[in-house]
């Protein structure tokens, strides 16, 4: 079962059990910067290795002894607990409509759900009182149909083809920030959309992501069914599994349009959802900095 299929199916507080931070550099053991970096570069084998300033036990010491030395430039990686695998049969195997890459049960192609989809459309009109046959509608619910289809895409995009070999090795250990990433996504209680704007910043283990990829990966998870709170960590947890970083720091400003349009109609209103891993989460100036950043004009 592939990574992205847990991924996009797992609900936030799923996803935060999945996240052992134990795998993360901490920033209570750890400093940043160019002589100190919380990843240190091997100037023989070119991997990456932790610089730790913890206090050993003497009885750990002793054991670790005995290990083979090349254990100390194993990089830690962030893993998802066992506890959190998905059921193989999850209900969607009957599913006409949540297809997807990740799942078994796809459709051929994408065209192939058209005619079911724009078939419901025209009922919805009729149960509105509309007239489905009037000019104006005659084309809507193909049109409803297709637009469907492009506002959930991401369904049928998947983690490794987006990022498509876009990962380099490179000797940088400082903060690396895109922000005000366009986000458009649908609302999963009302289907009305909403949208805003991401911003991103990991800190590498010698491990840098192509710029573009990072808005690909945003458009993976909003192109869904969705709620903010767990598109941002999604985001969060797939930038992550990329490049393996020494943290990773989500901010999404959103507008719901089910407070604007309807319910509250508040329509002023924003919505703030932040992710920190790692030494985002342990270190407070690593954050402090971060968030300078996203707000800086």
């Amino acid at each position: 079962m592939s990574f992205t299929r847990q991924l996009s199916e797992m609900s936030a507080s799923e996803l935060n059990d999945a996240i052992d931070d134990t795998n993360f550099p901490q920033a209570h053991i750890l400093s940043r910067g160019r002589n100190n970096s919380v990843c240190s570069t091997s100037s023989t084998s070119g991997t990456s290795s932790l610089v730790t300033t913890q206090p050993e036990d003497p009885a750990t010491v002793a054991a670790a002894s005995e290990e083979p030395v090349a254990n100390a430039n194993i990089r830690p990686r962030l893993i998802l607990k066992s506890s959190t695998s998905i059921p193989e049969n999850d209900g969607h195997e009957n599913c006409t409509f949540h297809h997807d890459l990740e799942l078994d049960h796809k459709p051929p192609t994408r065209e192939a759900l058209l005619p079911d989809m724009a078939r419901s459309y025209r009922l919805l009109l009729g149960g509105l009182g509309e007239n489905p046959d009037r000019q104006g509608l005659i084309k809507t619910p193909e049109r409803a149909a297709k637009a469907m289809l492009y506002f959930t895409k991401g369904y049928d995009q998947n983690l490794e083809d987006v990022l498509n070999g876009a990962v380099f090795d490179e000797d940088h250990d400082e903060m690396v920030v895109v922000k005000d990433i366009e986000m458009f996504s649908m609302c999963e209680h009302h289907l009305v959309p909403f949208y805003g704007k991401v911003s991103i910043g990991y800190l590498p283990c010698n491990k840098i992501l192509g710029l573009s990829k990072l808005a690909r990966i945003v458009e993976i998870f909003s192109r869904r069914l969705q709620v903010q709170e767990r598109l941002t960590k999604q985001i969060a947890v797939a930038v992550t599994q990329a490049v393996q970083p020494a943290g990773v720091a989500v901010v999404v400003e959103g507008v719901h349009m089910c407070m604007v349009m309807r319910g509250v109609q508040k329509i002023n209103s924003k919505t703030v959802t932040s992710t920190m891993l790692g030494v985002f989460r342990d270190d407070p100036k690593t954050r402090e900095e971060f968030l300078n950043l996203v707000n800086s004009k």
